[in-house]
């Protein structure tokens, strides 16, 4: 695996003033100028995601990309107020505008109506009264497209903006010079947006670009409005964190800011509260709701000892917390960072749509320019010609093509966040798309990972006490949950536990050291076969299932001392109650599963008989997880891999799909794609289906933005689509974009809450 040096962290910057892809693209190219950046921004959350830069560097990165004509800041997790400030003076300030001239607009259309119809209403200079209430219109309230387009030509460089401009500029420009110089009297050109303009009345085309203006404006607003609204859903997680806290000192309880709070402080939640950080409870008992954190329904009961997550809330009790983990180190916290740095990356398909818009815009304006002299050279009026040529320049326009990745992407990560599922890159929605196969990790994935040792199988002349004395002494400080278990009932027996000199652990084999001077081994069959014990063959682990409790078979393991078998611990571990729903979730999804496990075959076995699983690997090594992993996809299989612990680091990276379980290890939940906050197995399923929910939406939005864009170029360039209605259609087109996207907010869970419960 490949590391980045610690001092050259990703940095996060707010970027404003951008009104399209282009301008993300923009920006994105500025700041790739500077040396050993790398640089993504995505116009849906307006963040740049810029890695490679020295904090000492941040301000360079600003400057560049001021200087490319936007404002930036440096993103603050724990004050999200710059680019909230600025997100609600973009759209006041679209309101304004919009309400402008969406007021204006009414009465020139009703000038142009009436005095068209009726020649003999029209009073001396009745045109320039429809200019003077054109004027702000075109002029202020467009403003933000003229902007756009001077900051662009500055740069040399066009934007969708550029596009909307011309159009505005271009319709007003030639109704002022019919005014002026008589232009266009014979009575063509386009009226209201249908039709021929009565004789006389061609002052009427400034209903184009005031219609045109009003639409883009309303579009806008609304679509930044809409990607508010996205970016609220994926800043669901930061807005669960308690603002305040009680922190308890003596005998007295103090209300504070929860930036107060420190880890080892003791904090008070009363019932309805908030939990402010991660800890454990100390005294009282409640039921706790992490809905909102998890998706789990079903408030838990906590009582004293037992962990709390911040962001969850007290339901019915008093609890007295000792805080492990405060600010940006909770749970709650890593999360929402995981989820804001997945949304400021861009997806692969983005990067195309972004590289195709950049061609797509001055191309729009070549060929506006020859449809319009191609019409004029065919023998058409010039202005007929001229407002066929605007028609094609606003209803190219690409702004749906830039909506419809990242907003689609940007819900989706939402929506999962408050499903408890964690997606740390849009990648991985790409690629669980073509996922075929999911491979199941056994202990703490499919079952509990709790172990009991609940048999003891000395050989002739061996106490259960000697047999457990041994192996207690062997797996002493080791943190897997055999060794926990051997060493809980050791401890329940009250087996006084011995040193051992020269404690080596065998990965997925066992353990060996010296004990009182004599050679001891603690592990598997082969392992005790690899040093030339004497063991008989393993019992059937199949009989050992209790189908009425859900028990899985027993896990073996055995004990030598120097060179003699003193006999076998049988352990067995229970399956979660939502494995088998779970999984038969993933067949109804066309899912092919594989329960991959270092365990004995027989364990494995009667584990997929139980659970439906198609493939049984058992008996891998950890290092050979990733080989199994491979060894799939050889096969033309695309591969999900589900694990917890640290021997399925490697196979997670190794899958084409890594989804941890939150519960596992800090190397797996690194190593995966997706990270399984909600502690149940149903929870697998949702991911996938959430996933491949959001790669349609995706689908679909690019495949109405493409076919938008390719079916109206030749209607507009044929003359059969005035401005007017040209301006308005591509307004809708990116509304129904971002709408479309919204609509992931409703995905709902794939089965039922713990439909496994017995």
């Amino acid at each position: 695996m490949t590391t980045t040096t610690p001092m050259l962290e990703a940095v996060q910057l707010d970027v404003s003033g951008m009104t399209c892809a282009a301008c993300a693209g923009r920006v994105e190219r500025a700041l790739n100028g500077l040396e050993g950046v790398s640089a993504s921004v995505n116009y849906a959350t307006e963040r740049a995601l810029v890695t490679g830069l020295s904090p000492d560097r941040v301000d360079e990165a600003v400057r560049r990309v001021e200087k490319a004509g936007y404002g930036a800041h440096p993103h603050d997790d724990a004050d999200d107020a710059w680019s909230r400030r600025a997100t609600e003076v973009r759209i006041s300030s679209l309101r304004r505008r919009l309400l402008v001239s969406a007021i204006l607009t009414v009465p020139l259309m009703d000038i142009t109506i009436v005095l068209a119809l009726v020649p003999g209403w029209r009073f001396p200079g009745w045109e320039w009264v429809c200019v003077l209430l054109a004027l702000p219109i075109v002029a202020w309230a467009a403003w933000p497209f003229h902007k756009a387009t001077l900051r662009n030509l500055r740069h040399g460089t066009v934007s969708m903006d550029t596009l909307v401009s011309l159009g505005i500029a271009a319709s007003f420009g030639w109704a002022v010079a019919t005014l002026l110089f008589g232009l266009g009297q014979e009575g063509t050109g386009y009226w209201l947006g249908f039709g021929v303009t009565p004789e006389g009345a061609n002052s009427v085309y400034l209903d184009v670009a005031a219609g045109m203006t009003t639409f883009q404006l309303a579009g806008r607003y609304f679509e930044t409005r809409s990607r508010r609204k996205a970016g609220d859903v994926l800043g669901a997680l930061n807005q669960l964190a308690a603002t305040h806290v009680r922190i308890r000192t003596d005998n007295t309880e103090e209300i504070q800011p929860a930036t107060a709070l420190r880890a080892g402080d003791v904090f008070v939640v009363l019932p309805g509260e908030t939990i402010p950080a991660d800890g454990v409870i100390i005294e009282g008992a409640a039921a706790v709701d992490a809905s909102m954190l998890t998706g789990e329904p079903v408030p838990a009961d906590l009582t004293p000892g037992d962990g709390v997550v911040g962001g969850t809330i007290s339901m019915d009790g008093r609890l007295e917390v000792r805080a492990t983990l405060v600010g940006a180190h909770t749970q709650l916290a890593q999360m929402a960072a995981l989820a804001e740095q997945a949304q400021a990356r861009k997806a692969r398909v983005q990067t195309l749509v972004d590289k195709v818009t950049s061609y797509f815009v001055p191309a729009v304006i070549v060929l506006a320019v020859l449809v319009a002299a191609g019409w004029m050279i065919a023998g058409t009026s010039f202005e007929q010609a001229f407002g066929i040529g605007i028609s094609v320049l606003i209803i190219a326009c690409p702004c749906a093509l830039g909506l419809a990745t990242p907003t689609a992407l940007m819900v989706g990560i939402g929506r999962g966040a408050t499903l408890g599922i964690l997606v740390k890159g849009q990648d991985a929605l790409e690629a669980s798309g073509t996922i075929t196969t999911v491979v199941l990790d056994k202990t703490g994935t499919l079952t509990t990972g709790s172990m009991t040792a609940h048999r003891l199988a000395p050989v002739d002349g061996v106490t259960e006490q000697e047999l457990l004395a041994v192996a207690a002494a062997v797996e002493r400080g080791s943190e897997h949950i055999i060794a926990r278990a051997i060493l809980t009932a050791a401890e329940n027996r009250g087996i006084e536990i011995a040193p051992v000199a020269g404690l080596t652990a065998h990965p997925g084999r066992g353990a060996s050291g010296q004990l009182h001077g004599e050679p001891v081994l603690v592990g598997s069959r082969a392992f005790l076969l690899d040093h030339a014990i004497d063991v008989p063959d393993e019992p059937d682990a199949a009989d050992n299932l209790d189908n009425s409790t859900g028990q899985a078979a027993e896990t073996s393991v055995l004990v030598a001392r120097g060179r003699l078998l003193l006999g076998r611990i049988g352990l067995r571990d229970t399956i979660k109650r939502d494995a088998r729903t779970a999984v038969a979730a993933l067949h109804a999804q066309g899912m092919k599963t594989v329960l991959l496990t270092g365990d004995t075959p027989a364990a494995a076995a009667s584990v997929a008989a139980r659970l439906g699983i198609d493939t049984v690997l058992a008996g891998v090594l950890p290092a050979q997880k990733a080989d199994a992993i491979r060894s799939l996809q050889d096969s033309g299989d695309r591969v999900a891999m589900v694990g917890d612990g640290i021997n399925d680091a490697v196979a997670l990276a190794a899958a084409d799909l890594g989804l941890a379980m939150v519960s596992g290890s800090d190397i797996a939940l690194k190593s995966a794609d997706i990270i399984l906050v909600r502690d149940d197995l149903a929870v697998i399923p949702d991911a996938i289906a959430l996933s491949r929910r959001t790669l349609r939406t995706i689908k679909t939005n690019l495949g109405w933005a493409f076919g938008y864009n390719i079916a109206a170029i030749p209607i507009a360039a044929a003359g059969l689509l005035n401005p007017l209605i040209a301006a308005g259609a591509m307004a809708l087109s990116s509304v129904l974009v971002v709408y479309n996207s919204l609509r992931l907010q409703n995905f709902r869970r794939t089965t039922t809450p713990r439909s496994d419960r017995r």
